[in-house]
């Protein structure tokens, strides 16, 4: 769960290192952002000579949340930070080609399989 103004992890190889949160789409009746949402976001810092300047808007889809997560079974489930992935808004496809970090299951609910297959882990 995640609000505007809260700084992210990208966790792509996009060159965008952190970034922060200024607008969800439906905000007039919806606050916070969960796993799988996505969200307008604005670099705060990027690696230099990367495909992502400082400041570059875009959109990212949320993949990790530090506030646990019920799942439709009963469990919760929650990781050490928040955490995001750079996409074309269009395709719903990753600007980077790999993803660093473990990911949500509930992604691949949303349709988003592409980051799905390029997680090192699933969870």
């Amino acid at each position: 769960m995640v609000q505007r103004e809260t700084q992210i992890t990208i966790a792509d190889n996009s060159g965008a290192k952190i970034a922060k949160i200024f607008g969800i789409p439906g905000a007039s009746k919806k606050k916070y952002a969960h796993i799988g949402d996505i969200v307008n976001i604005a670099v705060q810092k990027a690696l230099p000579n990367s495909g992502v300047k400082t400041h570059e808007v875009g959109k990212a889809v949320i993949v990790r949340v530090h506030k646990e997560y019920r799942r439709k079974d009963g469990t919760y489930i929650r990781f050490d930070d928040n955490a995001g992935v750079l996409i074309d808004p269009k395709s719903k496809a990753p600007r980077g080609s790999r993803i660093f970090g473990p990911v949500a299951r509930e992604l691949k609910e949303k349709g988003f399989d592409k980051i799905v297959s390029l997680a090192p882990e699933v969870l």
